[in-house]
C-alpha cells in the first residue's frame, strides 16, 4: 500500500478487505474513519506510529484510559494491515493504556418487575393503536427467550412458526443462524399479538413480525425509548453501573434467572450451561458466564454450596 494514499483511502481499503471476509465492523469503521480524518490533518503522508496512535486515542471525548485502550485495540488490526506494504508502520502495544475490557454490572430485573413492566405497556400512547401490544410482546419475548433485541426486531412472519412453537433466527451475531424453541405460553402470546396486529394494520409495508402503526418495522430506538419511559413512570432506579435502563439488561436477566432455575432444580450445571449457551446463541460457553451477575438468590446458593464443601459433604 503506497504511503502516498490518504489515510481515509487506506482505512477504506482495510475495511473492504475485512468485509470481504465476513466482518461487518460497524463500530470499528466509525473509529477508523475518525483516525483517518485526524491523521490526514496532522500527518497526511506519514507512517502509522505509536505517537500518532496515542495522539488520536486521547482525542476521545471520554477522557478515560479504558476508552483509549479500546481505540488502540481497534487500530492494531489496521496497523498490521498497513505493515504489509509499509514496513515503517508501528503496531501499538495492546497494553499501552491497560485493559480494554471491563464488565459493568447490569440491571437484573426481578420477576415482579418484569410483570409490572409488561402490565405498564397498556398505558403507552396511543392506547388504541398497536404500540402497547408491540412493546408488551417484544419485552415479553426478550424476557422469555433471552433474544438480542436485534434478533427479535428482524424476525419476519415466516421466521415465527407458531404451529411448532419455534423461532428461526436467520441473522444472529457473527452471521450465525439458530432455532429457538418456545414455551407454549410464549407461542400463545405471539399468536394473540399477530391477530391484533393484522386487525390494526391489515396492509403492512414490510414483512416484519413486529410492526408500528404505520405498517413499518419496529426499530431499536423506539423500543428503548418506550422501556426507559415506562421505567421513569414507574419511578424505577437502575441497580448496577448503568445510568439508565437498557434493553440488553433483559437478556442478562434471562441468563441469570435461567442459571438460578438450573441450580434450584439440582441439575448438572456444567452440562446445562452448554445447552443454555447454545439457546441464547453464544459461540463460547465463556460468553454465557460473562452474563452471570451475583444476585442475592445466586449468592445464597453459592454460600450454601461452599458451606457444604467446608463440611466435607459431596455436592
Amino acid at each position: 500500500m503506497s504511503a502516498r494514499l490518504s489515510w481515509m483511502a487506506r482505512v477504506e481499503a482495510y475495511l473492504a478487505y475485512r468485509r470481504r471476509n465476513g466482518f461487518e465492523l460497524t463500530i470499528d469503521a466509525t473509529q477508523l474513519q475518525s483516525f483517518a480524518r485526524f491523521a490526514d490533518e496532522v500527518s497526511p503522508e506519514g507512517h502509522l506510529t505509536v505517537p500518532l496512535a496515542v495522539a488520536w486515542a486521547q482525542t476521545s471525548q471520554l477522557k478515560a484510559s479504558f476508552t483509549w485502550a479500546r481505540r488502540i485495540g481497534i487500530l492494531r488490526g489496521f496497523a498490521r494491515f498497513c505493515q504489509r506494504e509499509d514496513p515503517a508502520t508501528e503496531v501499538p502495544p495492546r497494553s499501552l493504556f491497560g485493559s480494554a475490557h471491563r464488565r459493568l454490572v447490569p440491571h437484573i430485573y426481578t420477576e415482579a418487575e418484569l410483570c409490572t413492566l409488561l402490565e405498564a405497556t397498556h398505558g403507552l400512547a396511543p392506547t388504541e393503536g398497536l404500540r402497547p401490544a408491540t412493546c408488551r410482546c417484544v419485552f415479553g419475548l426478550l424476557a422469555a427467550t433471552g433474544l438480542r433485541i436485534a434478533e427479535a426486531l428482524t424476525l419476519t412472519a415466516a421466521d415465527v412458526d407458531m404451529d411448532s412453537g419455534v423461532l428461526h433466527i436467520r441473522e444472529a451475531k457473527f452471521h450465525q443462524q439458530r432455532l429457538v424453541p418456545l414455551h407454549p405460553s410464549v407461542t400463545d402470546s405471539l399468536r394473540a399479538y399477530a391477530r391484533q396486529r393484522d386487525r390494526l394494520v391489515p396492509r403492512p409495508c414490510c414483512d416484519k413480525f413486529f410492526l408500528r402503526d404505520d405498517g413499518s418495522g419496529v426499530n431499536q430506538p423506539s423500543m428503548l425509548y418506550a422501556l426507559q419511559r415506562l421505567c421513569q413512570q414507574l419511578d424505577w432506579q437502575t441497580r448496577g453501573d448503568y445510568q439508565r435502563h437498557r434493553l440488553h439488561d433483559i437478556r442478562h436477566t434471562f441468563i441469570v434467572r435461567s442459571m438460578l432455575r438450573l441450580y434450584e432444580e439440582g441439575v448438572d450445571i456444567d452440562r446445562a450451561i452448554l445447552a443454555l449457551s447454545t439457546y441464547v446463541g453464544h459461540a463460547k460457553v465463556s460468553d454465557t458466564y460473562w452474563y452471570v451477575t451475583g444476585i442475592p438468590e445466586l449468592m445464597a446458593i453459592a454460600a450454601e454450596r461452599f458451606h457444604l464443601y467446608t463440611q466435607g459433604e459431596t455436592l
